[in-house]
């Protein structure tokens, strides 16, 4: 069997096996390195009390945990379902070369997990979004990220 299917069907299976308790939404991800699950994640949002625990951010904090390292450019991400925003994100943070997912977004939007609202959100700018940034302390937070910049021993990420 294709390595895509099995792994892709591993991360539909957490999503039905967790999401029928009632606590888990209906995702799931794992996330593999030569063949072998290094992560693996289940929507935990409601049951942590956690709007950051999508399955896809999960796996990735189980698989950087386990390789001891954030840089997880060696995976592939399979997911149950198209990455929202947030998990796409933290996809492209981590690294991750390749995604394979079974349902789209649109699927999602059907089950009442609709993100185009997100979507369209980053687009705009600061001004038009519906929550209100506003800037202060401009050079005391600025100076934080010049200090990190001019440290020879940083780690970039």
């Amino acid at each position: 069997m294709n390595d895509d299917i099995k792994f892709l069907r591993l991360a539909i299976e957490l999503a039905t096996r967790k999401s029928g308790d009632g606590e888990h939404g209906p995702f799931g991800a794992v996330v593999v390195m030569d063949g072998s699950i290094v992560g693996e994640g289940y929507n935990k949002v409601v049951a942590a009390h956690d709007p950051t625990a999508h399955a896809e951010v999960v796996a990735i904090r189980n698989a950087c945990t386990k390789l001891g390292t954030h840089d997880l450019s060696s995976c592939i991400l399979y997911a149950s379902c198209e990455p929202c925003p947030m998990c796409l994100a933290a996809t492209y943070w981590a690294k991750i070369g390749r995604v394979v997912y079974a349902a789209s977004r649109e699927d999602a939007a059907t089950a009442g997990f609709d993100d185009e609202f997100l979507y369209k959100e980053v687009a705009l700018s600061l001004q038009e979004r519906t929550i209100e940034f506003m800037q202060k302390l401009h050079n005391e937070g600025a100076a934080v990220l010049s200090g990190w910049s001019d440290n020879p021993d940083k780690v970039m990420y």
